[in-house]
């Protein structure tokens, strides 16, 4: 059983999802939980907003931050059906994804 699960995965591919600025986690989770409350966490294999710690110096003193690699933007691994594509354009501070036309482009593994 768990090779069918595995290979059930390999037709999931990165899309990226374009947010509000600000909003890319509140995004992400509001993503995870439609999912859940849907039934549709199998579509779904992951969902990032990729960031790096920094170390910033405000008023002389060193802070730790997060910042983002890339802002207003969130990724999502997934398999694009006619629901998990709905789900991500009915979620609220979604503006579409990225890609040309109507049709979400997957972005390359690497």
């Amino acid at each position: 059983m768990p090779e069918a699960a595995t290979a059930e995965k390999t037709n999931h591919k990165w899309y990226i999802v374009h947010a509000y600025s600000n909003f890319e986690k509140k995004v992400k989770e509001s993503i995870l939980e439609q999912a859940r409350s849907q039934g549709l966490e199998d579509q779904f294999s992951e969902v990032l907003v990729p960031t790096e710690d920094v170390v910033e110096i405000r008023r002389g003193r060193k802070v730790n931050t997060e910042r983002k690699f890339f802002p207003g933007y969130v990724l999502v691994k997934m398999d694009l059906t006619d629901e998990a594509y709905h789900l991500i354009k009915n979620t609220p501070k979604v503006t579409g994804f990225l890609g040309s036309g109507s049709k979400p482009m997957p972005v390359s593994e690497r």
